[in-house]
């Protein structure tokens, strides 16, 4: 009986999860809000560390921009090349408790990623606090 359990509980919650995560790594478009037009190239990938990350590989729009408002480590460096996905963890199929750096503002936030299956679509949640009540959506393309 406790392995029927195991095998249920494996098909139903722990293999869905993970095919949901294996949709969200790879290469995806940023697509500006207001213009529709692709800006970037984002790879998201896991890394040695067990997180999950995006970083920029190409630029579409503007190739020679540097993060100028950004903070820290990211002050004044190019924005291709940077990682603007950082330290998301796996958790039933969704991206999430890492943080999202926007290079145009510089500003940091509170990230969620997830695939959406009915537009095949991934979901980009930025939010000012922790539970994405306060925040934004964006939706890159394959």
């Amino acid at each position: 009986m406790k392995k029927i359990i195991v095998l249920w509980m494996l098909t139903t919650v722990v293999i869905p999860a993970y095919c949901q995560i294996s949709a969200i790594v790879g290469d995806w478009k940023t697509v500006d809000d207001k213009t529709g037009e692709i800006r970037a190239l984002v790879r998201v990938y896991k890394d040695a560390d067990g997180l999950y990350y995006g970083k920029i590989e190409k630029m579409y729009m503007y190739a020679d921009a540097v993060c100028d408002k950004c903070e820290g480590a990211d002050k004044d460096k190019p924005v291709l090349g940077m990682t603007i996905l950082r330290g998301m963890k796996a958790d039933n199929g969704i991206l999430k408790e890492g943080y999202v750096l926007d290079p145009e503002t510089g500003k940091k936030y509170y990230g969620t990623v997830s695939f959406d299956k009915k537009s095949g679509k991934l979901k980009l949640r930025g939010s000012l606090d922790k539970y994405g009540w306060i925040g934004r959506n964006q939706y890159w393309v394959r």
